[in-house]
């Protein structure tokens, strides 16, 4: 069998030499029509310069009546008009040479020849009474100068007359014979293009009947087989029936097929292993969540026993100072100071009651049962109560710890403990992070806004301030331990929750003297704005 390289060659070398004889049939048409239209178009010029010949002459034979009768008349007019039938002629005689240049026609050269003979009769009369009217124009005696030019006009136009009307008559039979020509060269191309068209297409099927349609139906079954592949047959072969390029590709696809059923088992395999593998990866990470979930639960419930065992004992301890503090005053005989002790003692421990309430609190908020006990508070004694917790470890560190009430007490509506927490938290961030602190500055202002009366509680430090990124501080479980020490408290995150649970701002900036600054915004209450402070304006709890 042939290969597909000499079939297609043989169908492009087809097509090719249809189109190159239908251009040389086309080339040959045009300059036969070419032919007969210039020969149809210079008879017609031809005509028309007979015409205006003929014009000229007649213009000629008018000047020379009048050069006759009127002697006086000036001789420029009859040589005007002799020159315009010599210029006439000379066209004739061109056009006439023309047409014989351009045709290798015998007998256009025998018409040429006989159309030069009454040309040239013309030019001899145009001569002729060109020296008759000289002979004329010498009589003295009118009625023989009358009868002299009747003669030489009479002359003049039998000598004109037939040469011309013959030369016309020669110049229409030739645009009628282009005509006809004409006529008959359409017929014959017609019919030369119908017989071309029934050749074209009897060869374009021969053609399609060999080469295109055997070759179109092998594609399409290779096509079928690569569909039938496609949607997972891949148990598709094609029988390979031809050693040319199409019987290759059948027998490369029949390949392919048999190497990718047998990839489709393997995948099918390491499919079923890659399953059973995730199956128990997924039950490795189940069992890993419920043991996260266990120890979690665990660590929530060992904070909130711890604050609850530790709440106990303190509560006793308390009631058990109370009770040493009162005997001891009912003791008989002097009494013995012991106030100062006991007041200590309860000092200290209500604070670590405090403490255990702030970490069972931390312990509700981590397991989202915070709750709450929101009531008309004074914010200088919510800072106040948090200042002199924070006092004693500002005091050890010897760091300054100032409230500034300002000149006004204010009413809020808020949790006093969660409130005091956040204030204290905030105050024990300074003291733990601020490297080379040394004065804590905790404010108090009311201001006036649209959304009505409103709280502006500072806690400024004169450390080294907040990084570039301090929005990312409020983020849960994140620390910027700047002094290398760790610490224990609730965290701008959850003071954050707090606060905005109070219907309030938080913010972090820079204070007046280039360290940090840490602003709670919160809703006062109306009637509490304004009211007077009856302590001092400024309390110091630590020391530098």
């Amino acid at each position: 069998m042939r290969s597909l390289k000499v079939r297609f060659a043989l169908l492009l070398g087809g097509t090719a030499l249809l189109a190159l004889l239908a251009a040389a049939g086309v080339l040959w048409s045009i300059r036969l029509t070419e032919n007969v239209i210039d020969r149809t178009l210079a008879a017609q010029h031809r005509l028309e310069l007979l015409a205006e010949l003929s014009g000229r002459l007649a213009q000629y034979g008018f000047a020379a009546i009048e050069s006759i009768g009127n002697p006086d008349a000036p001789p420029e007019a009859l040589s005007v008009t002799r020159d315009r039938v010599d210029e006439a002629l000379n066209r004739v005689d061109d056009a006439l040479g023309a047409g014989m240049a351009t045709s290798t026609n015998l007998e256009d050269r025998i018409q040429y020849v006989a159309r030069t003979r009454p040309l040239a009769n013309v030019r001899a009369a145009r001569a002729m009474l060109d020296r008759q009217v000289t002979l004329v124009r010498r009589e003295s005696d009118p009625d023989r100068r009358k009868t002299s030019m009747q003669g030489a006009l009479n002359a003049f136009g039998a000598m004109t007359g037939p040469p011309l009307s013959l030369l016309v008559e020669a110049e229409r039979r030739s645009m009628n014979a282009g005509s006809e020509a004409a006529a008959t060269l359409s017929h014959r191309l017609t019919a030369a293009a119908l017989a071309a068209a029934v050749l074209a297409l009897a060869f374009v099927g021969v053609l399609y009947r060999s080469v295109t349609r055997p070759t179109l139906a092998r594609i399409e079954e290779i096509r079928r087989a690569a569909g039938a592949v496609g949607s997972g047959a891949l148990d598709t072969r094609l029988s390979v029936e031809t050693r040319d390029e199409l019987g290759l590709l059948v027998a490369n696809f029949n390949r392919m097929a048999a190497r990718l059923a047998r990839r489709e088992g393997r995948l099918a395999a390491d499919r079923a292993a890659l399953e059973d593998t995730v199956e128990a990866r997924t039950a490795d990470l189940r069992a890993a969540n419920a043991r996260l979930e266990m120890v979690d639960r665990s660590r929530r419930r060992f904070f909130a026993d711890v604050s609850h065992e530790l709440r106990t004992p303190l509560t006793v301890i308390l009631g058990e100072c109370d009770l040493a503090q009162r005997t001891a005053e009912r003791a008989a005989g002097r009494p013995v100071d012991h106030g100062p002790v006991f007041a200590t003692i309860r000092k200290r421990a209500q604070r670590l009651k405090r403490r255990v309430e702030d970490l069972l609190r931390v312990a509700r908020s981590e397991s989202g049962q915070i709750e709450l006990d929101r009531r008309s508070v004074s914010a200088v004694a919510v800072l106040g109560d948090a200042v002199d917790s924070a006092g004693s470890e500002a005091a050890r560190r010897r760091v300054e710890l100032v409230l500034e009430p300002g000149d006004r007490d204010i009413e809020i509506s808020a949790d006093p403990e969660w409130l005091r927490q956040v204030v204290e938290s905030l105050i024990d961030n300074a003291l733990r992070h601020a490297t080379g602190l040394s004065r804590i500055t905790v404010g108090l202002s009311g201001r006036e806004t649209a959304q009505g009366h409103r709280a502006r509680i500072t806690i400024d430090d004169d450390g080294p301030g907040f990084p570039e990124d301090a929005d990312g501080l409020f983020e849960r479980f994140r620390r910027e331990a700047r002094s290398g020490e760790a610490g224990f408290g609730i965290g701008l995150a959850l003071a954050r929750w707090v606060v905005e649970r109070h219907d309030g701002v938080i913010g972090l900036g820079k204070s007046e003297h280039g360290g940090a600054r840490v602003v709670l915004d919160l809703p006062a209450l109306d009637e509490g704005v304004g009211s007077e402070q009856t302590g001092a304006g400024h309390e110091r709890i630590g020391a530098a």
